[in-house]
């Protein structure tokens, strides 16, 4: 996807969905929606009881999945079912607390039989990642740990090389959630670029289709999460609203929106 981007000098929109929000049965409908409306690949965000990384809007929505009975497996079922009917990348975000509740092994090997094409893992200590970048080796999956803007060049250099397919870079410190100020990541983009070839996603904070376009100004992609699973919350109508709202962010990357997939 990203050698793809790249040859025509365009970048990726990733938008995240919380699975189980407002149900289940929304997720596989709210994929095709974000691919409808010009994303490129989707984070699918397991529900955690505590996510360390995530605001208020993305952890409200994950509560609210868990108290509907969402489960790993109901996620995995859900990915199994819609994989056949979608190009988009499929990541799957998830906390290294799941991971290892289910073990390594058996997590990876369930999301590679699924469908899913990569790992998001927010709260991976980088030290403890040769495992887990040992088995997305052996399934040809992709692995990102996420750059702060606090990481020092050497723990930089460490990061990037346990990642495979792209880096998370936050925009800003601390947890997700909507800003009112575009990111202005070019000069550590440019620190991280001097340690790794991989593509470069920039999330956290990233809430309008101008957060987008300042993002992808110099990233390979930009990273919505916490605006879009609120108007999924807010609206009668949750997939039409995905849709409409990852046409809007869309339309704010470089080199332009891509041609949307048809609506049905």
């Amino acid at each position: 996807m990203f050698n793809r981007l790249r040859q025509d000098d365009r970048a990726a929109l990733m938008p995240f969905l919380t699975a189980g929000y407002p149900t289940l049965s929304h997720l596989a409908p709210l994929i095709g929606a974000v691919e409808r409306g010009g994303a490129s690949a989707v984070e699918i965000g397991f529900p955690f009881s505590d996510p360390i990384a995530d605001g208020p809007v993305i952890a409200a929505s994950m509560h609210e999945a868990l108290q509907l009975g969402t489960t790993p497996a109901d996620v995995f079922e859900t990915v199994r079912t819609v994989r056949p009917q979608t190009d988009l990348g499929l990541l799957a975000m998830v906390s290294v607390s799941i991971v290892n509740r289910m073990g390594a092994a058996s997590f990876v090997a369930e999301a590679a039989r699924s469908g899913l094409d990569g790992l998001i893992v927010p709260d991976l200590d980088v030290e403890d990642s040769d495992e887990l970048v040992r088995l997305v080796d052996e399934h040809g999956l992709a692995l990102a740990l996420l750059v702060a803007p606090t990481t020092s060049p050497e723990r930089l250099r460490k990061i990037v090389s346990q990642c495979r397919g792209f880096v998370y870079v936050l925009a800003r410190a601390g947890v997700t959630g909507e800003q009112n100020i575009a990111p202005d990541v070019a000069g550590r983009l440019d620190t991280i670029r001097a340690e790794t070839d991989l593509p470069l996603a920039v999330g956290f904070g990233i809430s309008t289709r101008q957060h987008v376009h300042a993002a992808t100004e110099s990233a390979d992609a930009a990273i919505v999460g916490s605006a879009l699973v609120r108007r999924i919350g807010e609206a009668d109508d949750p997939v039409a609203e995905a849709e409409r709202m990852t046409r809007e962010l869309a339309s704010g990357l470089r080199g332009g929106s891509p041609e949307p997939a048809q609506s049905t």
